[in-house]
């Protein structure tokens, strides 16, 4: 698992600079192949859910491998987790929806000719169900969030509540699955060859964000004094690792498509609360 960072090393290019940009350019590729998938069988919807928050959330996963490898304090966990979240929730919605705005059913009119009231058109149709599949996704977030709060309520989350917490995340994601089935069977649809290709790339993109990832907090980890340092590790990787779901949100925002960016950044909350939340507490109590 070492090959990449003994390549940069060899060239003489290791330093933080280098793992943030190799951060940036394997999300930027793995958006590029993420739109692909679209035209191989993933409708918007199931995209943002399944798909892309693995993707910008397997950043917070490798954070959470690596401090429960390193023993590492469940503080800085949970400071990871909380700020990826808000920031998804509140600063990559509210951006995109400022610089181009987020319209997922667009506004029909309720009357037709003669006073008499029109019922839903096909597009209308398929538009309000992906605002209900955007419900459905935002009350999941509501679900997991009270979750944790209950399970929390003696004061830590032990491995008990994080085996809930993953058996809770796997459910809802199987719950997905099959719905993305239904919508390609009755719509006749296939995974095409591509897709499959497609999501090979993804897996490399993986790779490259845990090699960065790992480097940075292994760097960070033995700074002492400033801002950037162990003491705001969480913060610090919490920042870092939002950033492919900026360039998610303002990418999909610029193409028009709200549902995407809902999903991606509300399903992005999904693995953070309660998949990374439940497997940190599965080795030491959060």
């Amino acid at each position: 698992m070492t090959f990449l960072p003994d390549l940069i090393d060899a060239y003489g290019l290791t330093h933080p600079a280098t793992y943030v940009g190799l951060f940036v350019a394997t999300s930027l590729l793995m958006l590029w192949r993420l739109e692909a998938m679209l035209d191989h069988g993933l409708e918007g919807t199931a995209l943002g859910t399944l798909v892309m928050p693995y993707c910008s959330g397997f950043a917070n996963l490798v954070f959470v491998y690596i401090m429960a490898a390193h023993a590492g304090p469940p503080r800085e966990v949970l400071t990871n987790c909380l700020v990826n979240n808000v920031t998804n929730l509140t600063l990559l919605l509210g951006l995109p929806a400022v610089c181009w705005g987020l319209v997922v059913v667009p506004g029909v009119p309720a009357v037709a000719t003669g006073g008499a009231r029109r019922g839903p058109a096909g597009g209308d149709t398929a538009h309000q169900l992906t605002r209900l599949s955007l419900l459905l996704t935002l009350a999941a977030v509501l679900f997991f969030t009270g979750a944790v709060w209950l399970l929390g309520q003696d004061g830590r989350l032990t491995q008990t509540d994080g085996s809930m917490l993953i058996g809770l995340f796997f459910f809802w994601q199987c719950f997905q699955v099959f719905d993305v089935l239904k919508h390609n069977v009755r719509r006749r649809l296939s995974f095409g060859s591509m897709f499959y290709v497609d999501a090979g790339v993804v897996l490399v993109c993986a790779y490259g964000l845990y090699a960065s990832i790992d480097w940075l907090v292994a760097w960070l980890s033995v700074q002492r004094g400033g801002f950037i340092s162990a003491q705001n590790l969480g913060w610090l990787s919490g920042w870092l690792m939002v950033l492919p779901n900026a360039l998610l949100a303002l990418y999909w925002g610029w193409k028009r498509r709200a549902d995407i960016v809902y999903t991606s950044q509300v399903g992005d909350g999904h693995i953070c609360i309660p998949l990374c939340l439940g497997l940190f507490a599965l080795y030491q109590s959060v």
